[in-house]
């Protein structure tokens, strides 16, 4: 079995490449780790022995298919679990990352199994980001159409909120631009970096530009 350093490390670079086989410099992932460049350098050479990374020398490193099928494994488990703890525990989904990222390292394919069942197999989790299912396949692919460049006025839907920092979730909470969220995009003034938009229901929202790239939408009939 890997070990939570390992998961976290393989993890880590699923999250910055968006399932694909980009390569991932060591300085970035030295930054998403929080951890000195040698202690990165050395866990990847220890990680590309054992064939779940490819390193390649000044470049960064990329996965291999074992060490993409294990990282989609914890971050089924990621998800799933804050699915859980929103919907059946009713926890606030701005605090259960953390909690995510310790029971992640020890929930069993058996009891992951049961939750999934219990939940109905959700495809995603209360921030929208996509569950991998059993085989680590991933409906869809990263929602690439923002608040900040959708087409005005017409009808969207919120699909994922990309910056998941409690303070965003916060806002996004008390905005009521919710995964789900019905909407559409009025106007954009450059000027003074702003957008408005007309939520259903609640009226209409004024936000930043720059928070508006972080609300990924999707257009609806």
């Amino acid at each position: 079995m890997a070990t939570s350093t390992v998961e976290n490390y393989l993890k880590a670079i699923l999250l910055r490449t968006e399932g694909s086989d980009h390569i991932v410099s060591m300085g970035v992932l030295a930054e998403a780790l929080d951890v000195v460049p040698g202690t990165v350098t050395t866990m990847v050479k220890a990680l590309a022995e054992q064939g779940l990374l490819d390193h390649q020398s000044r470049q960064g490193v990329r996965l291999t298919e074992a060490g993409r099928q294990l990282a989609l494994g914890v971050l089924r488990k990621h998800r799933l679990v804050e699915t859980f703890l929103v919907q059946t525990l009713k926890m606030d989904w701005s605090e259960v990352h953390e909690e995510a990222e310790a029971l992640e390292h020890a929930v069993s394919e058996r009891v992951l199994a049961q939750i999934d069942d219990f939940l109905g197999h959700p495809t995603t989790d209360p921030h929208g980001d996509p569950i991998p299912d059993v085989n680590g396949s991933v409906a869809g692919g990263a929602a690439s159409v923002t608040l900040l460049n959708c087409a005005l006025n017409q009808p969207l839907c919120v699909a994922r909120i990309i910056d998941q920092s409690p303070a965003f979730l916060e806002f996004v909470q008390q905005t009521g631009l919710k995964p789900g969220a019905r909407l559409q995009v009025v106007r954009r003034e450059p000027a003074s970096g702003v957008l408005h938009c007309e939520v259903r229901p609640g009226g209409e929202v004024a936000l930043g530009l720059p928070e508006a790239g972080k609300i990924a939408v999707r257009s609806v009939s």
